[in-house]
Parts: structure tokens; C-alpha cells; sequence
């Protein structure tokens, strides 16, 4: 398994089809979200992935949510194989690049409650109450690097 970053016009044509794929594979047909997933934020986001062959495994991006680039939100975070350890391994690669690719002072995301715990162990603090967010709860996240 191999792990890389890369921003949107570093990814390989192949590279960019397989993360669409498997976004919808998880979100659209596993988890039953029904949204514009191409939503033009893939344009300035870091992309983050595991792939095997040419197969993404795990995926997140990553990308500036103010003007003075002090924070990060990290998305779309999704592991095709469940239970084996491969969204800690994601997370693990790829928020160290993350803050030393774009200097950022925090890592905001908005977690699935179900995932909650999960995102605590690698640092997160939650920064909110519970919101709907496409049909499921959520809640704000926070990591100060």
C-alpha cells in the first residue's frame, strides 16, 4: 500500500477518477448521502490518499477555510476497508503533511458522531453540539497543531 498528498493538478487522471469512485461508493450508495460531491472545493484541496494497484483504499482532502490561512478543514475522510486499522494509518500520514504542506494552526472537521471517539485519539477536541449535516449528525472538531 502506498500512501500520497498531492494537490488537485498533481493527481493523475486515474488517480482523480478512483477517489470519485470510491466517494461515492461510500457516501453515495454505503451511507445513503445525496449531495453534489463535486462541489469545486477539490480545486484547492490537498488530496490524501492510500491506494493499492491503482485501488484508493483510504482518502481525505484537505483545504483552507479562511483567507488568512490559519485553518485547515478536513472532508469527505473514508476508509473502504472497515476495522483493519486503515483510517488511523490515513490520519497518521497524512496530518503531519498536512501542517507542514500548508502551515496551518488548526485542523477543523466535521465528524459523524459514530466517529467521534475515533478522531479524539488522534488529538481532536469537539467544538460543538450536535448538528444535521446532509441527513446525519455531526459534530465540529477541532486539532491546534
Amino acid at each position: 500500500m502506498e500512501f500520497s498528498a498531492k494537490e488537485f493538478c498533481e493527481l493523475t487522471t486515474t488517480e482523480l477518477y478512483e477517489i470519485l469512485k470510491v466517494r461515492a461508493e461510500i457516501f453515495i450508495i454505503e451511507q445513503k448521502i445525496y449531495c453534489q460531491d463535486c462541489d469545486d472545493i477539490d480545486y484547492d484541496s490537498l488530496h490524501c490518499f492510500i491506494k493499492e494497484n491503482d485501488r484508493i483504499l483510504a482518502y481525505l482532502r484537505a483545504y483552507y477555510t479562511d483567507d488568512d490561512k490559519t485553518a485547515v478543514k478536513v472532508g469527505r475522510v473514508l476508509t473502504l476497508k472497515h476495522g483493519i486499522g486503515m483510517g488511523k494509518e490515513l490520519l497518521e500520514k497524512s496530518l503531519p503533511v498536512i501542517k507542514n504542506k500548508m502551515k496551518c494552526k488548526k485542523i477543523c472537521m466535521n465528524a459523524q458522531k459514530y466517529a467521534v471517539g475515533f478522531y479524539e485519539k488522534a488529538g481532536f477536541k469537539t467544538v460543538s453540539g450536535e448538528f444535521l449535516e446532509e441527513g446525519i449528525v455531526h459534530i465540529a472538531m477541532e486539532l491546534n497543531v
